[in-house]
């Protein structure tokens, strides 16, 4: 099922003016708090004060800024520390709106009643998100409890304005400062569009989410991993009914002597589903990835999903192939000329594989405690400028995960890789991890 095409990015309006005019004046208005706040305490320093004036104003703003705020918050290698820390109460402290707004959504997208709908309904919600929030009720029909995600009244018509503007920005900022043109901020902001606006679509959200479900039983060893049963008879266009989950987000979870095994888990069935089912998990932030009271990992909240086609699996397969398995990039150099990355002129397989080995290999073999988002991204775009071709924006998103799983291997797996565990790779290269484990005389996890 395709999601319903986004609306346009490059425009602006009057709308988009007045809608700017009002960010420039949140914005504004928040430093000046900010400026009297460390009036009264300047040793918490002017950074912090600026950093919670910005996450403030982000909140007065809006669904589309606390957004921006997740992204921030999830990047630290990509912001400032001081902002990337403050900026992770977008992650936690969405403010909620009201339970009639929500119960009005469900009964206008099923064309029934709450009461008829269900035995019992929570007005207060489980939890807010800059898209939707999570209401806990019964089903009347068979007494299961289960969980009603539901968006926000007006959520589409503010976003479409508010997308348009970061567009706008995000060009004004390229052009005039060198980092924005590096991270090419414009193509990030192209991306979360088309996300955003996939996102808005919970009919589309809920076939993904159910055939990721069914992808993690695809390999008969990702038992501790699992996703929400939905439930497509109560799901509609701006709401999604699943099974309920019992836990807490994994950046809760205690550092201990099954942590560093929980984020193996979880980046395996996720690296499965980025290379071999081609639909991955898009939004990997702490918030939705748990470990559920009987010790599972549970990925939740699927509105962003992002999908890669047989040629950019086959150039991940070979990158991984080379980090995992044998060190050798030069089948990788094939498949980047093949993409049309690298110009065939540039040299053979085995030049073209050193060159990529030097760029890659210290990145992707390096514990996730000392993984850099932004040296990632720069390596992506580089690498395209240097050929003179367009810089491989289906991998952004791709480096956007690494960069949250990045967060949690500082606490629960400092001294783990992802681009080397060979357990990650189980089911990728079977017959190659077979051997390499026997090899090494190393046991692979349950």
């Amino acid at each position: 099922m395709s999601p319903t095409p986004a609306p346009e990015l490059r425009k602006f309006g009057i709308r988009e003016l007045l809608r700017l005019i009002v960010i420039g004046s949140v914005l504004t208005f928040f430093q000046f708090v900010a400026i009297g706040r460390w009036i009264r305490a300047p040793r918490r320093g002017w950074p912090l004060h600026a950093s919670e004036a910005v996450v403030d104003a982000f909140f007065v703003l809006g669904p589309t800024f606390v957004k921006v705020g997740q992204l921030m918050g999830s990047s630290p290698g990509l912001f400032p520390k001081v902002l990337a820390d403050t900026c992770l109460r977008c992650l936690d402290e969405v403010p909620p709106f009201p339970g009639s707004q929500a119960r009005a959504v469900i009964e206008a997208d099923l064309g029934r009643g709450i009461d008829e709908l269900f035995s019992s309904f929570d007005d207060v919600p489980l939890s807010s998100a800059s898209v939707a929030q999570v209401h806990l009720c019964v089903r009347r029909d068979n007494g299961r409890e289960v969980v009603m995600k539901v968006q926000r009244r007006g959520i589409y018509h503010r976003m479409k304005i508010d997308l348009r503007i970061a567009y706008l920005i995000a060009r004004g900022l390229e052009k005039f400062i060198p980092f924005f043109a590096t991270a090419n901020a414009s193509a990030i902001i192209v991306d979360l569009h088309a996300a955003t606006f996939a996102e808005l679509d919970s009919a589309v959200e809920a076939k993904r989410q159910d055939s990721f479900r069914a992808a993690i039983g695809a390999f008969d060893d990702n038992a501790h991993v699992t996703a929400p049963e939905v439930f497509l008879d109560y799901c509609g266009g701006r709401v999604i009914c699943m099974e309920r989950m019992h836990g807490s987000p994994l950046d809760r979870y205690e550092p201990g002597e099954q942590s560093e095994l929980i984020v193996r888990r979880a980046a395996k069935v996720w690296m499965e589903a980025l290379v071999l089912h081609g639909l991955f998990h898009g939004d990997v932030h702490a918030g939705n990835v748990w470990v559920l009271d009987d010790g599972r990992v549970a990925f939740l909240d699927f509105g962003v999903m992002g999908e890669v086609d047989e040629q950019w699996r086959a150039l991940l397969l070979d990158l991984f192939h080379a980090t995992v398995i044998d060190g050798d990039f030069t089948r990788l150099a094939g498949t980047v000329k093949r993409l049309g990355i690298v110009a065939p002129q540039m040299g053979s397989d085995a030049e073209v594989g050193a060159i990529l080995q030097s760029v890659f290999a210290p990145m992707l073999s390096a514990t996730l405690a000392h993984f850099s988002l932004a040296d990632f991204i720069r390596a992506l775009v580089s690498m395209g400028k240097q050929y003179k071709t367009s810089s491989p924006e289906e991998l952004i998103l791709v480096a956007k995960q690494l960069g949250y799983f990045e967060r949690y291997a500082i606490e629960l797996a400092p001294d783990w890789a992802l681009g080397t565990d060979p357990f990650v790779f189980k089911n990728v290269f079977p017959a190659e991890i077979a051997a390499l484990a026997e090899a090494r005389g190393v046991e692979l996890p349950e």
